[in-house]
């Protein structure tokens, strides 16, 4: 029994240890990424491995371009669909998770997230598309780390340059050019709000956007000039 103990206080502590090299292996990134731009995230190559799969020489659409060539309409709409508290939390919106856990609890199933775009980018950064208590935690600590580290420009600018809008297309420049032939500079109102709505779903509505999601980028564009952006 003694020897048993010993060995679990011993697999604890390098578990431990394990758990915090990992942190600190996050931290360094997020600091590296203050003045650098990320060239992949975990999204990126879960997709390209996933595209690759069907056809070994695919690659993904992705441009990085700078926080002041991205079309201010195309940042007032993503806070305006995705978090439009944006600018008042420290990384979690408390009113958008009460309100999505109850509209979860009117339609009986987990129809809303309620995450804010800090921890949307704290999953597509390091983590993965699947569902587990474990990774929700490990997101809100990546998402405190980033509001730590990061101001609100940055963490806006990182979001719309990494995140995805179809498939292997991933940030703004890249999506602006795929879905309307213009750089992120030049995307106005009504297509800003189009592709604002297609991020819960972007593979899914590039095919087809149900006429219940073109409504909802009608609400979006009128709620544009009401959002706050760095």
């Amino acid at each position: 029994m003694k020897k048993f103990w010993r060995i679990t206080r011993f697999s604890l502590k390098w578990l431990l240890l394990l758990i915090l090299a990992y942190q600190l292996w996050i931290v360094a990134h997020l600091v590296f990424w203050k003045w650098s731009n990320p060239t992949e995230t975990r999204f990126m190559s879960l997709r390209l491995d996933e595209m690759r799969t069907q056809n070994p020489k695919a690659e993904l659409k992705y441009q990085w371009v700078d926080y002041q060539h991205i079309s201010a309409h195309l940042k007032r709409a993503v806070v305006a669909a995705e978090d439009d508290r944006f600018m008042q939390h420290h990384g979690f919106d408390m009113r958008g998770i009460e309100l999505a856990l109850k509209k979860n609890q009117r339609k009986g199933a987990s129809v809303a997230g309620g995450s804010s775009i800090t921890q949307q980018l704290a999953k597509n950064l390091f983590l993965s598309p699947s569902r587990s208590y474990v990774r929700k935690a490990q997101e809100a600590v990546i998402a405190l780390m980033i509001e730590f580290l990061w101001d609100k420009r940055r963490i806006l600018e990182v979001y719309l340059n990494v995140v995805e809008w179809g498939n292997g297309v991933f940030g703004a420049e890249a999506a602006a050019r795929h879905y309307y032939r213009v750089p992120a500079s030049q995307i106005g109102p009504s297509a800003a709000a189009r592709m604002a709505v297609m991020l819960p779903n972007p593979r899914q509505y590039e095919k087809a956007m149900p006429a219940w999601v073109v409504r909802h980028a009608s609400r979006v564009q009128a709620r544009m000039r009401y959002s706050q952006i760095p």
